[in-house]
């Protein structure tokens, strides 16, 4: 997780524990990184202004100053069910934590009755999804299309076959259910879609991606369109 991508989900984690606040120490677990860091981190939120409180002592902790919350937000019991079915769903999707993140702040400020009821409409919807590639590998790769910088994979072929290959994203598309990554490969000197589930490790560069767009992709599969367009058409 890049710190940008940190520091925004450390943000949004003392929000939703409230008074309660929460231990450097706890912080540091839940983010995988050290005290230190956390610190470090903290003192970057308050800086920037974000209400960062402290309580010294060993039950002291870390929160957020009461107010600091999403203006008041409508939805439906099934609006809301029907965002954690999508982001439950979508695990493997591009930015699918970052997805959940935001699904979690705007759920946190519906009224609690509506929260309720959304709770229990959500238990009766069960989901079967298949495990989404590591997370380290999945932010890698997001960090590097949001960047336009190219990511260094290692890639394992249907016959079991690895290499090394400096790629320049160009897009994510999702067929048949399997989600690729789809870009300029300089090993190939060409297109290549990879499937995010073979790729075994995924390290973002400095180098700048090219002007390589998505017209030289081709055309996408007969029922695909650009999560743009879907949004359009539902509008």
């Amino acid at each position: 997780m890049k710190r940008a991508e940190r520091l925004h989900a450390l943000s949004e984690t003392l929000r939703r524990r409230g008074s309660r606040g929460c231990t450097a120490d706890w912080l540091a677990t839940e983010f995988d990184v050290s005290v230190r860091t956390i610190k470090r981190d903290l003192a970057s939120l308050s800086r920037s202004g974000v209400p960062v409180w402290s309580r010294p002592g060993p039950h002291g902790g870390y929160g957020l100053a009461a107010g600091t919350t999403l203006p008041p937000v409508t939805l439906s019991p099934a609006q809301a069910a029907a965002l954690l079915a999508a982001v439950s769903t979508s695990r493997d999707a591009p930015y699918a934590d970052l997805a959940a993140a935001g699904v979690e702040k705007i759920l946190d400020v519906l009224d609690p009755d509506t929260r309720n009821k959304a709770d229990a409409l959500a238990s009766r919807i069960w989901i079967d999804s298949p495990p989404s590639p590591q997370r380290a590998i999945r932010s890698a790769l997001e960090a590097a299309m949001t960047d336009q910088r190219v990511v260094r994979i290692r890639y394992t072929s249907r016959d079991d076959v690895e290499t090394r290959r400096d790629v320049e994203p160009i897009l994510f598309g999702s067929v048949e259910g399997r989600w690729y990554l789809i870009g300029w490969c300089r090993l190939r000197d060409g297109i290549r879609w990879f499937a995010l589930s073979r790729i075994t490790h995924a390290r973002v560069t400095q180098l700048p991606c090219g002007d390589h767009g998505i017209d030289e992709v081709g055309p996408p599969p007969a029922t695909s369109r650009s999560v743009q367009s879907q949004r359009e058409e539902g509008a």
